[in-house]
Formats: C-alpha cells, sequence, structure tokens
C-alpha cells in the first residue's frame, strides 16, 4: 500500500474546452479516515460531462469547484481502513470520492458492491448514476408505452445505451444518434436499437429521421442537444414526451447559443418538455439498482465502459468525452488488485 497520495486539482478556470492545463496532480500524504469513515484504495473513478459545469465560476445544479479544489466524482474501490461498524477493509464500495489513489469516504454515504454480480466498473456506469439517470428518465420522465418510437441522442455513451435498451424492454422501436460506425454497429448488433444514424457522416437529420423514424417521435431522450434535437423536435407526435438530460453540444461554449426557436413546434404535438436531475430520485435509489442489476444478471441489459489506465491519464479520459472517444462509460483504471 502506497504511504503517499496523487490528487488531482482543479488548476484553472478553462475558457471555451479544457486541455490538460486546467488540471494539476498532487502528491501527498495519504490521508487517515476518521469516526465514521472509510479509507478506500480507489480501483476506478469516473468522468462524466456534467463535470465541465463545477468547472464554472458560475450557478448550476451542481457546485462550482474552487481553483485548487479536488477534482471529484463518483469511485469504486476496496477498504482499507474501517473506522465505521458499517464495513471492513476488504470490502468493496462506491460513492463520491476524489481524483486519487486513496479517498475517505464517510460510511454513511457509501454503497455496497458485489463483484460477482459484474465487473468493478459497471457500477459506475449502468449500475450507478448513469444507469439510474437512465432508468428513471426515461420510465418516469419519458413514460414510454409499448409500440411508441423512443429517439435516443448521445445514445453510445453510459446513460443513453442503456435508455435505450430500457426502451426496447418495454417494447418501443428505439432510434439513436452515435458519432461513429463502430458506434452505430454497437448500438444495433450488440444493444438491439432498431435503427442508428451516425450524425458526423449525415447532413441533412430531418431526412435521416424520416427513414429511422418513419411513424414520428413520441419519445425523445436529449443528451445532446444542437442541430440533432432542432431535428428532433420537427418530428414530434401528438402528446410527444421529450426528457432533457444533458446538453453536451454546448458545455464548452462561453456565450449562450442562438439557434432557430423551436418552442412553436410543441404547441400542435402537445408536446411535454421537462429537464431531469438523478438528485431528485435518491429515495428510489434501491429500486433502480434492483431492477437494473437484475437485468444485467439475466443478460437483458448490456454494457460497455472504455477503461483509460492510469490516474496520471484521468484529465485525457475526461477530455475524451468532449470527442467521443469513449463507447458506453468511459472510466479511468486507477490501481490494480
Amino acid at each position: 500500500m502506497r504511504d503517499s497520495n496523487r490528487e488531482w486539482i482543479l488548476a484553472e478556470r478553462p475558457e471555451g474546452e479544457p486541455d490538460t492545463d486546467s488540471f494539476e496532480l498532487r502528491e501527498g500524504e495519504r490521508p487517515e479516515p476518521r469516526h465514521g469513515e472509510l479509507l478506500v484504495r480507489v480501483r476506478y473513478l469516473s468522468v462524466d460531462p456534467y463535470m465541465r459545469g463545477r468547472m464554472r465560476d458560475a450557478e448550476s445544479y451542481a457546485e462550482p469547484w474552487s481553483v485548487g479544489d479536488p477534482m471529484q466524482g463518483a469511485v469504486v474501490g476496496e477498504v482499507v481502513e474501517s473506522k465505521s461498524d458499517a464495513y471492513d477493509a476488504g470490502d468493496h464500495v462506491t460513492g463520491n470520492g476524489a481524483w486519487a489513489d486513496y479517498s475517505v469516504l464517510d460510511a454513511s454515504e457509501v454503497a455496497p458492491v458485489d463483484p460477482s454480480v459484474a465487473d468493478l466498473p459497471a457500477y459506475l456506469g449502468v449500475l450507478g448514476m448513469p444507469g439510474r439517470t437512465a432508468y428513471f428518465g426515461l420510465l418516469d420522465v419519458g413514460d414510454p408505452s409499448p409500440g411508441e418510437t423512443v429517439v435516443v441522442s448521445g445514445a453510445a455513451g453510459a446513460v443513453g445505451s442503456v435508455v435505450g435498451q430500457i426502451a426496447k424492454l418495454n417494447g418501443c422501436r428505439v432510434v439513436g444518434f452515435a458519432g461513429s460506425d463502430e458506434k452505430v454497429s454497437w448500438l444495433t448488433d450488440d444493444l438491439g436499437f432498431d435503427a442508428a444514424i451516425n450524425y458526423k457522416q449525415v447532413d441533412d437529420y430531418r431526412a435521416a429521421l424520416d427513414d429511422a423514424a418513419p411513424d414520428g417521435v413520441d419519445v425523445y431522450f436529449d443528451n445532446v442537444g444542437g442541430p440533432i434535437t432542432d431535428a428532433v423536435f420537427t418530428k414530434l407526435n401528438l402528446d410527444a414526451r421529450v426528457a432533457v438530460c444533458g446538453q453536451i453540444a454546448h458545455y464548452n461554449d462561453e456565450s449562450v447559443p442562438t439557434g432557430p426557436r423551436k418552442l412553436p413546434q410543441l404547441i400542435a404535438p402537445r408536446a411535454k418538455v421537462q429537464g431531469l436531475l438523478i438528485g431528485d430520485y435518491a429515495t428510489r435509489f434501491e429500486q433502480a439498482s434492483e431492477r437494473l442489476g437484475s437485468w444485467v444478471a439475466s443478460g437483458d441489459l448490456e454494457h460497455r465502459e472504455t477503461v483509460v489506465d492510469g490516474l496520471e491519464n484521468a484529465p485525457d479520459a475526461f477530455l475524451g468525452l468532449f470527442s467521443g472517444d469513449n463507447i458506453g462509460k468511459q472510466v479511468v483504471g486507477v490501481s490494480e488488485p
């Protein structure tokens, strides 16, 4: 076990798209847990698009980091020292921790992990926050019915890939937007999407939707925003529902982009548009985890993680989210068993 601890901090607030200068790796002493806390050796850490918002000095649904603060997010790891009766050394847990070799977590704020159910990275993806976001965002906000058409942007990402599969389990026709032929093939050949569109190879998204969703769109799960969303809004059916989960196309914009005014297109179909934050469903996390876990165990829900090895490469893994490097969930492998 290392006596020191490497930890990434926010070195500066980026303007536009971040780069490696936005991060600094510092080395110090391994932290010590206090009463009720766990010292966790981080095995994998999560990088997620929402973290870009925390790098701004602006109000958001997630509190911004200050320059010099540790980078934080979901981690999964092994307890190496416990000051809580709830967990023992050797247990595996997941919770919110630092981009670091070791992280001190409050024992009351972690969840146990069973490596026999799924590999550890899955607890940062399909069995973690992204999976729960997909579950509640689709089923509660999207409220799909069998036979309806569900369109998902960012469909090959951690959230979108789960959304599409849950929609298929609910008897829907599913269409996904993704950014490469490899991702399109994964969606249709492996995950069972009925159609997928490589948005980087298509000039006319509306025409592509005419082919992929000839009966229009009943539920749109939006992870991206931008021109894809503009096109989908023109295809909404009567009583369509739009779940706004993310807008990664705009996360690096320094000013709010003004595109075509799309609200009038909601009038005729009487469409409903609702944003969602996973924290609103905290009291129901156990329900989602149980269903997601059962689907994974039965093979009804497939998952994939793109693992970037080495804590030193965490910033590169994060920046790769904005160029679409990942298929499924992007995680960083920090340590070996």
